[in-house]
């Protein structure tokens, strides 16, 4: 999201333990009952749940099952104290033995032209939602807003006393898989939300390299209403999750999240409880942050619900996860565009909606949402430098090109993100180009060169009710001005109460995930085209270009396509299947 105002950064967390606190859990069984609640962080582009479990156990009095100890003998005063000191001896963020971490299947494929090959990923929720507690007890870190004091007085002895534990992903979370399919579930019980990251075995994230590469994937977003997003999208984090001396959980355990927001909300940042400064909401009892903030690239490649998608880069100053320190260099509040601040968290935002074509994505529009369809994401490099980001849609057997742009400022119209777009849509929208500042383009290439983390998610926004993403946003400006209707929404539809009761059986389906060589990853039909040709090859399949050269990269030929073969000087037109053939440079 480009909206150019200061972002509210929030964690909502609730907990209770009802139980007299222990130092050793593996001999004595209990029976554990799960429920959750939402911690959110919204960014730029996304509003980021984030929660923990709150464990509701019941199981009878330690007194009761430990011949000898009692409350008078070892009041609770002194059991939480032997648990303190017992885990002052351990260095590191720890890992809880109550609930086993089991990771969700969910095939992949990596393509060349010769076919693709599956590999066998899986997913992993992220630490931040997990149920953070003593190491050799079930005495919460962190409870509300605040973190516990015993546990908890100073970052190093936070880190060595709390355990992330493990998940049961579809009883709290509503996270399931089916074959190549992971279905996110908006409500389920009292949680609401989460992220999943893609996972190459059990102790690393699939690492994507996609500079002058593709990622395809299928999305079911017909059950995903007004105020709700179901996001896809790359993160430069580690790729162990930063595991090290002082975090012992690792990616097996989803750790190492950054983004271009750079989030303070995270309780462990590089291994290290972000305990320091922490202050809870003065108008959210769930709420808070802490001094450091975790900034990295971040790459939007879905952003969506039924009504309306953007795809956006961000980037940073920065290489792969860096802590910010202070608010000039987190880029809090007004210090969203100093010149210290690590990452862009406006971005380049191409949504086709707020790009002037009202047409072209939603129930019973060109890409139709009340059905499945592919979203194909080219990440196009000359000379080992990322120059453009392409869209690319398949429905039905037919392939559909990116809507152009239909704004006054940005002609040529055009259908993809480049430097000379956001440079254009910057200007015409009035907003600071940050993104052009730290790099654009050739640095969102970087950083897909070295490679990236696949997150998806599910949230709904407590902040700005995704209104920057589906209505009318800022929601008191004109329609008429430009880039301020983003979707057909109306500007209360995104009310959280509203929607977590309404829109609670909600959800979102991604599958058939595949990756790898330009144009290997999907094949097209007939083709359909919406004819808004334009003379610059952005007719969708099957519809006329209008006559004249096609720019590189556009569509130039297949079965049903009956615009101009010929393309600009320095490409050719290449026969890549029967359907579908391209302008590809020399």
């Amino acid at each position: 999201m480009e909206d150019g105002h200061s972002i509210h950064v929030s964690v909502r967390d609730e907990q209770e333990h009802r139980r007299t606190p222990k130092c050793s859990q593996s001999s004595l069984p209990t029976r554990q009952l799960r429920a959750s609640r939402t911690a959110r962080t919204l960014h730029a582009g996304r509003g980021i749940k984030v929660n923990e479990a709150r464990w509701l156990q019941t199981s009878p009095p330690l007194s009761n099952r430990i011949p000898g100890i009692g409350t008078k003998m070892f009041p609770t005063s002194s059991l939480l104290a032997f648990c303190f000191v017992a885990a002052r001896l351990v260095s590191g963020q720890q890992v809880g033995t109550l609930q086993a971490e089991n990771h969700p299947s969910l095939p992949s494929q990596k393509c060349t032209a010769s076919g693709c090959t599956t590999q066998q990923t899986a997913v992993v929720l992220d630490s931040n939602w997990r149920w953070t507690h003593a190491t050799n007890s079930s005495t919460n870190c962190y409870t509300g807003n605040t973190w516990n004091a015993q546990l908890c007085p100073d970052p190093t002895t936070c880190t060595a006393n709390c355990a992330l534990d493990g998940a049961d992903y579809a009883g709290t979370y509503g996270i399931t898989t089916s074959g190549n399919a992971l279905t996110l579930k908006f409500v389920t019980g009292s949680n609401v939300g989460s992220r999943v990251y893609l996972m190459a075995n059990t102790t690393n994230y699939q690492n994507f390299q996609l500079l002058n590469q593709e990622f395809t994937f299928d999305v079911d977003m017909s059950n995903l209403g007004c105020g709700l997003n179901g996001a896809l999208y790359l993160s430069e984090m580690p790729m162990d999750g930063g595991l090290s001396s002082t975090n012992k959980a690792g990616a097996k355990y989803g750790t190492g999240y950054c983004d271009s927001q750079c989030p303070q909300d995270l309780k462990f940042i590089q291994g290290k409880a972000n305990v320091q400064g922490w202050t809870g909401s003065a108008s959210d009892p769930n709420s808070g942050s802490g001094s450091v903030g975790t900034c990295c690239n971040e790459m939007d490649i879905w952003e969506a619900n039924k009504n309306a998608a953007a795809f956006t880069p961000h980037v940073c100053s920065s290489k792969g996860l860096t802590a910010c320190t202070d608010a000039t260099t987190c880029g809090t509040g007004d210090n969203r565009y100093a010149q210290t601040a690590i990452c862009d968290k406006d971005g380049c935002d191409f949504n086709s909606y707020r790009m002037g074509d009202q047409t072209f994505l939603g129930p019973g529009k060109t890409v139709d949402t009340n059905s499945k369809f592919t979203v194909v994401t080219q990440f196009i490099a000359t000379g080992g430098t990322l120059t453009e980001i392409r869209r690319i849609y398949v429905q039905n057997g037919k392939v559909i090109q990116n809507s152009n742009t239909n704004i006054a400022g940005i002609s040529p119209a055009v259908n993809s993100i480049t430097d000379t777009f956001c440079n254009a849509q910057k200007g015409t929208f009035g907003d600071t180009n940050s993104f052009e500042a730290r790099g654009g383009l050739a640095a969102m290439g970087a950083a897909l060169q070295r490679g990236m983390v696949l997150a998806l998610s599910i949230w709904d926004d407590h902040a700005a009710g995704m209104y920057w993403l589906d209505s009318t946003y800022p929601t008191n400006a004109s329609t008429s001005s430009p880039g301020v209707a983003r979707g057909p929404c109306s500007t209360t539809s995104g009310d959280p109460k509203t929607v977590e009761s309404t829109e609670a059986s909600n959800s979102v389906t991604f599958s058939n995930i595949k990756f790898g060589d330009l144009n290997s990853t999907f094949s097209a039909g007939t083709g359909n085209g919406n004819g808004n040709g334009n003379g610059n090859g952005n007719g969708n399949g099957g519809g006329s270009t209008g006559g004249g050269s096609i720019a590189a990269w556009q569509q130039c030929g297949g079965m049903g396509w009956t615009g101009s073969g010929t393309c600009v000087s320095g490409s050719t037109c290449t026969v890549l299947n029967p359907y579908y053939s391209q302008c590809i440079p020399h």
